[in-house]
């Protein structure tokens, strides 16, 4: 998708807004500390409206955003809010920006012709973001996006067409007999966060021994890890000689006449495997749909993330038959990253009281320890002739 053409804008280098510099980027200390008067420097492409409501609250004198207010995918709604409530914008500035200043900085600048400064120091450069130019952007993305989903919508439809013997009744689906049935299922595919959601689903994993399913290269991963997976899905030549020798289940996708492409390194290998034919090409959906039909108790899905929201920003993964996939797993499906909050205890003051208690056993300890042990008697008489001498005491105060 091509950035959104801007209408030429008029300058002038001689006018300066000043303030304080915010980092408001995601995970930057300004987010909290921005205050009336500050300049605000992001890192948001397609600012949202609750995004820019959140500046606005905050009544900064300018907003510098390093990435592009509108980048034309979606009609968004966050820099026409900034602008009518007339507050300055400039855009892609480019990563980077926020190690030219410490949060907070007091002499932070930006010249209305883009330019950023800390002190007398240029630490970027952006461009002005008119109305103008929030107007036509918007006009373009809200074009572009009506086409983009009646295409998606097609596609949907064929798709339906195509497999709807699969995602009605489970044909081509292999057969594992009954070793999904009723367990916990983790489908783990070659994501970005792959790793790391497999590392933080320990826990789960221990607790719960899922089906393990590795899709392509993420079989790896877990192998890796010290996990042998149960299925193997993909194509086998991206999937290492190791894992597919590990005594996992290899399933290969195949196109609805049953060609399987890899089939050769699996002979090679000297590995059984089983073919699921299919129109989708994503081994990922065909993961999700075996494990489904197999009644799976719940599927945890790391490494993969759709949501129709993907779908309005145009992301790869986001494929009309994905989507169509997942609404069929229904609400089996959960992301990992919601079964590690399940498992993530904070250390805010939630335990605090734990602590406390902890320190009141150890301090109780302590006494029964010196208690018992200081008189000439038994352990145990002389803690009863202690408490004895407690009670008495008190029986005194009321007498």
């Amino acid at each position: 998708m091509s950035e959104t053409t801007r209408p030429a804008e008029q300058t002038s280098t001689a006018a300066t807004i000043e303030g304080a510099l915010r980092d408001c980027t995601v995970g930057g200390r300004g987010r909290k500390r921005i205050r009336k008067g500050d300049i605000a420097v992001i890192d948001s492409a397609d600012l949202t409206s609750r995004e820019a409501q959140t500046l606005i609250d905050a009544e900064p004198v300018a907003v510098v955003n390093m990435s592009r207010f509108t980048t034309g995918t979606v009609p968004n709604y966050g820099p026409l809010m900034l602008l009518r409530e007339g507050i300055p914008l400039f855009d892609n500035a480019g990563p980077g920006v926020t190690d030219g200043f410490r949060d907070g900085a007091k002499k932070g600048s930006v010249v209305v012709d883009g330019t950023l400064h800390n002190g007398v120091k240029v630490i970027g450069k952006a461009e002005p973001f008119s109305q103008e130019a929030a107007e036509a952007g918007f006009t373009e993305a809200q074009r572009s996006f009506l086409g983009r989903m009646e295409s998606n919508l097609s596609d949907a439809v064929e798709f339906m067409h195509s497999e709807s013997p699969l995602l009605v009744d489970g044909l081509g689906i292999p057969d594992v007999e009954d070793e999904i049935r009723g367990r916990k299922v983790l489908v783990v595919s070659p994501g970005p966060e792959h790793r790391r959601q497999v590392d933080d689903l320990r826990n789960f994993i221990r607790e719960y021994d899922p089906v393990l399913i590795g899709v392509e290269s993420s079989a790896d991963t877990l192998l890796d890890l010290g996990y042998r997976p149960d299925f193997v899905i993909g194509n086998p030549v991206n999937i290492a000689a190791e894992t597919l020798r590990s005594g996992a289940r290899v399933i290969l996708p195949a196109d609805p006449e049953g060609h399987a492409t890899g089939l050769e390194r699996i002979q090679e290998l000297g590995v059984g495997a089983m073919t699921f034919p299919a129109a989708t090409d994503s081994p990922t959906d065909l993961a999700l749909l075996m494990a489904n039909y197999h009644e799976a108790e719940i599927i945890v899905a790391a490494g993969t993330r759709v949501d129709l929201d993907g779908m309005f920003h145009d992301q790869k993964n986001a494929t009309p038959a994905a989507l169509l996939t997942r609404a069929k797993v229904g609400p089996k499906l959960v992301d990992a990253d919601v079964i590690v909050t399940l498992y993530t205890v904070s250390s805010g003051r939630g335990t605090a009281w734990l602590w406390a208690l902890l320190g009141v056993l150890v301090a109780l300890a302590a006494i029964i320890l010196v208690v018992g042990l200081g008189g000439d008697e038994s352990f145990t008489d002389n803690l009863i002739d202690t408490w004895n001498g407690i009670a008495l005491t008190v029986q005194g105060w009321f007498n």
